[in-house]
């Protein structure tokens, strides 16, 4: 016999769309089962009731072959041999009569009676177990969206207890009643089987039996064919007693568990989280606008795939994409008043969807997963050890050294080393590859908001004309862009920035870039300000996209260092390099991630630095010019290659007047 499907009771309690999908296939087939049930005991009664038709029809017809000796023919003459013979076919009628009594009452007790007990009992309780489930279901909704709705400050611990206490009775009330309609659905596979063969088998036997009486008609193959059906219901019997008592001893097993996978967020004071996942999957409240100021949530079950966030609600076959998680980021937000939510944010910076946890654990893991996919590390060979990894890495990254000695060393990292050859002394960062202590003081805090919000300066100066923090005027930065030979704006997400100790080499900017990813892993810190970088010939300019209004400017010609990261191509880093009043100087790496790429930010960098060097020969400047291609109506086209999904460009970000 093939092996039977069956409803795994492990995945009772989570009750998630794919055990539901699978368990709306057997409660199909359980609905067709009954209704061909149905039919065939109508079948099966016709042919009972032909059967007893056909007992009545020979009494019947054995009463009439008697009566005929007692019939007054006028020519009845001579009948006695005719008497004698139908008196004979009488005998034989009630012979046969009493055969088709046996087999009707054989047919009633092996035939009719299975399949109305099969019907009443099996399909019966099947059909109450799919009630009684449809209701602890509904119960355990209705409990969890009551405890979702509870207030995240200022929560009475009485009502959140009983609340609680409340959705576990519930949830173990819908486990209970999982587990025996499982059990039902399971058992109800060997049934039927048993069900469908053992009327046939009493209906064959009863004909058989009724013409190996009339005239050994049947031959030993029939009969050993009918014993090898017998054989087959018996073991068939066998396995389901078997399975029976497998599903009762697991059913006792997964009754018998801690009360703490009934209870959402038992342990929210020290969960234990993983950082490491790189797929998540679960059941999360999803915010839905209805109106202007109204929002609904529903809870929907969430999975990831690949880089793709899906949604698949409850009887659903699959699941459908709500979001792309490539390159995005989420974050933390107060919504609602309502616990445990994140937001997750396109690349674009466009707010996405906003969800809800159960749990503390489940926040902060679909936070770190989501966080991990982002970064897209699930396209690697081994995406579970590049997870691991990468917040190994983070960890060190915010470890602080402690050793004197090696503190002694990272305060002077600029020693030299004498060439045998030209016997000159040269930086020992030349000799070779800098050490990351001598690039960045290990302990070195970092700046995630280093960047003022554009309604601080206008607080600041509201009333009276418009301070900039680095000294410029707000007439003279906007004399200067209409004289910048170059203007290239891009859209940029301020990541951090942290003070370093050299500029020789671009590894300081990706040590930076390896600090400060760390460090926002590590402390899940996931709000980013969005601003418009733009590149003049002249200086780097931070614009609040919605005012207007310079958040910070930085000259060109401070900038030492500048590239783009050799894997994510989007993060872009830059040196400023600063001379003190008193004679000190102070070098800043700063931390940017780009909707383009950042070669082409270095690009433009890079070409501003040659206009500044350029600038100071006229003929030098027109050659530079001469290298750069010009559009249709004579202006000079510097970036023409720069992707649109940089959002709002400056009207003369992509070309300008020689």
């Amino acid at each position: 016999m093939p092996a039977v499907d069956k409803l795994l009771l492990e995945e009772a309690l989570q009750d998630s769309p794919q055990t539901r999908s699978l368990l709306s296939v057997f409660e199909e087939d359980a609905g067709t089962l009954t209704e061909y049930t149905n039919q065939l005991l109508q079948a099966m009664q016709r042919v009972y009731g032909a059967q007893n038709e056909m007992c009545l029809a020979t009494q019947q017809l054995s009463k009439q072959l008697l009566a005929y000796e007692k019939q007054h023919f006028a020519l009845g003459k001579g009948d006695e041999e005719m008497i004698s013979t139908l008196h004979y076919f009488s005998k034989v009628v009630d012979e046969l009569n009493i055969l088709h009594s046996e087999l009707a009452k054989q047919l009633a007790d092996t035939m009719v009676l299975p399949i109305i007990q099969f019907r009443e009992k099996d399909l019966t309780e099947v059909s109450t177990l799919k009630d009684l489930f449809g209701l602890a279901s509904n119960e355990h909704d209705v409990s969890m969206a009551k405890y979702s709705r509870l207030p995240k400050r200022k929560e009475n611990e009485k009502l959140k207890a009983e609340v609680a206490k409340e959705v576990a009775n519930a949830r173990r009330k819908q486990h209970l009643s999982s587990l025996q309609y499982y059990c039902a659905l399971n058992a109800l596979q060997y049934r039927k089987r048993v069900a469908m063969m053992e009327p046939m088998l009493g209906y064959t036997r009863g004909q058989i039996n009724f013409f190996k009486k009339g005239a050994e008609m049947f031959s030993k193959r029939m009969d050993s064919f009918l014993s090898s059906v017998s054989d087959m219901v018996q073991s068939i019997q066998g396995e389901l007693d078997a399975e029976a008592e497998k599903m009762r001893i697991s059913q006792q097993d997964l009754i018998a568990v801690n009360e703490s996978v009934y209870t959402p967020d038992s342990d929210v004071t020290s969960p234990t989280i993983n950082r490491n996942l790189i797929q998540k999957a679960g059941y999360l409240n999803l915010r839905n606008k209805t109106g202007l100021v109204t929002t609904t949530w529903e809870r929907l079950y969430f999975f990831t795939q690949g880089g793709n966030l899906m949604c698949q609600p409850r009887g659903a076959v699959a699941g459908g994409l709500i979001q792309d998680l490539d390159n995005c980021s989420v974050m933390a937000v107060d919504c609602e008043d309502r616990r445990y939510c994140f937001q997750i944010t396109t690349p674009t910076g466009k707010a996405g969807i906003t969800l809800q946890a159960e749990s503390k654990k489940e926040y902060e893991e679909w936070i770190c997963a989501i966080n991990n996919i982002s970064r897209q590390i699930y396209l690697t060979d081994n995406p579970e050890a590049a997870a691991i990894k990468l917040n190994q890495t983070a960890l060190q990254a915010v470890t602080p050294i402690t050793s004197l000695g090696k503190k002694h060393e990272v305060q002077h990292p600029r020693q030299t080393v004498k060439n045998m050859e030209n016997d000159k002394i040269i930086p020992s960062g030349s000799a070779g590859i800098q050490d990351s202590t001598q690039l960045i003081a290990p302990g070195t805090p970092i700046q995630f908001d280093i960047v003022l919000p554009a309604m601080e300066f206008l607080d600041q100066n509201r009333g009276g004309r418009r301070a900039n923090p680095f000294g410029e005027s707000e007439d003279s930065s906007k004399d200067e862009e209409e004289d910048s030979l170059l203007q290239q704006m891009f859209v940029v997400r301020f990541l951090g920035s942290m003070a370093v100790q050299s500029d020789e080499t671009c590894e300081v900017i990706y040590e930076a870039m390896r600090q400060v990813l760390a460090a926002r892993a590590i402390h899940n810190i996931f709000r980013m300000t969005e601003s418009h970088l733009m590149v003049t010939s002249r200086n780097l300019r931070l614009i609040d996209p919605q005012t207007q209004v310079t958040r910070a400017s930085f000259e060109l010609a401070t900038v030492t260092q500048f590239a783009a990261h050799q894997e994510n191509r989007r993060l872009i880093g830059f040196v400023i390099h600063l001379s003190e009043p008193l004679g000190e100087e102070s070098m800043s790496a700063y931390v940017f991630e780009s909707n383009t790429e950042g070669e082409k930010i270095c690009y433009a960098i890079s070409l501003g630095k040659e206009i500044i060097a350029a600038q100071k020969d006229p003929e030098a400047l027109a050659q530079l010019m001469k290298s750069v291609p010009l559009t249709s109506d004579g202006k000079f086209m510097l970036l023409n290659d720069v992707s649109e999904e940089d959002g709002t460009m400056h009207e003369g970000g992509e070309e300008s007047e020689a």
